[in-house]
């Protein structure tokens, strides 16, 4: 009896990989398909038209499909994973109706997003690999070594690298990496990990918008505004006023150092009692007990990181989808690691979360051909051409961008409604000679924009991609992250770091203050808070008995 029932265990978890491997090769293969559409020519994406006279009506049951996903989800009805994929069925049953024709499986399959489902999965794989080496463990007492005791100075340990990581790689990719490290390291001191964690994803969202490649909708944008799309084309009147990867630090890195500090204070003041405790440990003894387990895998699959990541960085220059080199890493570390046994190489991957990014995107995309994003940007429009003079049609363009930008991405996932509003951007910097309505300067919408988007995802628990994958791996390790506990703490970074970067934009784009000046007031500001924060006798955070709260 007890052989027959691991038999029928060892089966079942024979079945799971096999549908694991088969998800791995179906996401390969649709980026194949995806890349192969592009190369021939095709944009590889839907040309729906809705049933003339059956627009605003589309238009209301889209809204309304939304509205009572997000109902399901922030009332926890249901799992978000099933949430979602109730919604999109729903959405796309609603959308074949409306429209003139009917959508086919590999049209539907079209929706998702494989290039983040593929980055996820690989990304995914070499994490789990990885986890098994001890690194993660071991990285997580050398935090508690350099903060000294204070849970305080760990936070801003991990948050600071959270940031710099989510700038220079990406903030879906450094969440993946960093999430096994923080629940360890709770673990150790016997700490609640979902601040922790809800801390690093707002310093992940913030710090990823500095870069073209640190958010999802920035590499839209700098892809989709660059010298090369806009040349040649409809917008070709607008190339001379395209955007590098450079320009993206040079103009988004000021207003993002702007909103450290104030979130590091919210932060502190929202978490305090959790925040302002302190931790003694034998640190001797926690070196010991979590050391490297397995250098020689380490070796192996931390090489195989490596490469990938170093990928990511030359992105730029390669042109090769990160989605591909996270796959191709994930098969080369499966090759050098593990190529008999795969169970424990998969057994990390977080299927649910896989599933909920499909379902969302579908969800999207299947409102945004209904005309929800699309009525959206119009409206947008419609409000700055009310104003007649070219200055204050700027001031508000850059302020309607940047607020609707941030409270729709809170609420809508911030990918496709980026690479929804980047064609409206441009339909608001196209010169009134080449037939433009507005005519507006181009880059400081651009940038309105990206503030916009990369904030406004810390808004909400799914606004952002490196939040889902977060609250993931955190409820598959046990620690579930809420709705409304992401929102309590969200919503307001997301208000306080939107206010704080629109007086950048308004310094910098309105008032043509040099950016330089900003860059410098700001880190005379951090230099002299820092001070402050470290100076003797400092009781300006919490009262002096919650100073330190030894175990």
């Amino acid at each position: 009896m007890i052989s027959r029932e691991l038999s029928v265990k060892q089966l079942g978890t024979q079945a799971r990989h096999r549908l694991m491997l088969f998800i791995l090769t179906l996401a390969t293969v649709s980026i194949v398909w995806t890349m192969r559409s592009s190369a021939s020519g095709s944009s590889g994406g839907l040309e729906v038209v809705i049933r003339e006279g059956l627009e605003s009506q589309a238009l209301l049951v889209g809204a309304l499909i939304l509205l009572s996903v997000y109902v399901l989800i922030i009332f926890e009805l249901m799992h978000r994973t099933l949430a979602a994929a109730v919604g999109g069925l729903v959405a796309v049953g609603a959308l074949s109706y409306y429209m003139e024709g009917s959508l086919t499986l590999g049209q539907t399959a079209n929706m998702v997003d494989w290039d983040t489902i593929g980055l996820l999965l690989g990304m995914m794989v070499m994490v789990g690999v990885l986890s098994h080496t001890g690194v993660f463990e071991w990285f997580a007492v050398r935090a508690y070594k350099k903060s000294g005791g204070s849970v305080w100075s760990l936070v801003v340990i991990l948050c600071i690298v959270t940031a710099v990581l989510s700038a220079f790689l990406d903030n879906v990719t450094t969440m993946l990496l960093l999430t096994p490290v923080t629940i360890q390291l709770a673990k150790v001191l016997d700490l609640p990990p979902v601040p922790l964690l809800v801390a690093e994803v707002m310093f992940s969202n913030i710090g990823g918008a500095a870069t073209m490649i640190g958010d999802p909708p920035n590499i839209i944008i700098g892809n989709g505004m660059s010298e090369a799309a806009l040349s040649g084309g409809e917008y070709d009147a607008l190339a001379s006023q395209a955007i590098s990867f450079n320009d993206f630090i040079i103009n988004l890195a000021p207003g993002v150092l702007m909103t450290v500090i104030p979130t590091f204070m919210f932060l502190k003041w929202m978490h305090r009692d959790v925040f302002s405790s302190h931790r003694d440990r034998d640190v001797e003894e926690l070196e010991e007990k979590y050391g490297i387990k397995d250098a020689s895998l380490l070796k192996r699959a931390g090489g195989v990181l490596f490469l990938v990541i170093l990928g990511f960085f030359l992105h730029p220059l390669l042109h090769v989808p990160v989605a591909w080199v996270a796959l191709i890493g994930a098969v080369i570390t499966l090759l050098v690691t593990t190529p008999h046994e795969l169970e424990e190489a998969l057994e990390k991957v977080e299927w649910s979360t896989l599933l909920f990014f499909a379902g969302l995107f579908v969800l999207v995309h299947s409102l945004d051909l209904m005309g929800v994003i699309k009525w959206i940007g119009e409206q947008v429009v419609f409000t700055i051409s009310q104003f007649d003079e070219p200055g204050t049609q700027l001031t508000v363009a850059i302020l309607l961008l940047l607020w609707v930008s941030a409270i729709a991405s809170a609420f809508i996932d911030n990918i496709p409604y980026t690479a929804t509003m980047v064609p409206v951007v441009l339909m608001m910097a196209q010169p009134l000679a080449n037939g433009g309505e507005l005519g507006l300067e181009l880059q400081p919408l651009i940038w309105a924009l990206a503030f916009g988007a990369c904030l406004g995802g810390n808004g909400t628990l799914i606004g952002a991609s490196a939040n889902v994958v977060t609250a993931g791996m955190a409820e598959e390790a046990g620690y579930k992250i809420s709705f409304n506990e992401f929102f309590k703490t969200g919503f307001p970074i997301m208000i306080l770091t939107t206010a704080i970067v629109t007086l950048y934009c308004m310094l910098v784009y309105v008032m043509e203050v040099a950016i330089w000046k900003v860059l410098i007031a700001t880190i005379v500001v951090m230099g002299l808070d820092i001070w402050w924060e470290l100076r003797p006798g400092n009781d300006r955070w919490f009262p002096d008995e919650l100073v330190r709260e030894s175990e």
